[in-house]
């Protein structure tokens, strides 16, 4: 049985199989909650996104603003992709 980690995480057994296979606590609890809420469909809705790499310079700036990653306006578009897919 998972250990509860309080009323942030919505789905402990998922959080606790995440952080087991090294993701990040952030990334962990998200995956997690977003899976416990019926109005999201990751699964479903996964794979549908253009890849970083056919995205713009700008597109990958806006979506690292979104994210909150710091330091995104000195960061080439390598950066911001590494930056992306390790937050």
């Amino acid at each position: 049985m998972a250990k509860h980690h309080g009323n942030q995480i919505k789905n402990d057994d998922t959080y606790e199989a995440l952080r087991d296979e090294g993701y990040s606590k952030e990334k962990s609890a998200r995956i997690a909650n977003a899976q416990a809420n019926s109005e999201q469909t990751p699964s479903k809705d996964g794979g549908k996104a253009n890849r970083y790499e056919d995205r713009t310079k700008d597109e990958l700036y806006q979506k690292a603003k979104e994210v909150g990653i710091d330091g995104r306006s000195n960061m080439s578009k390598d950066e911001l992709i590494d930056a992306l897919r390790n937050h």
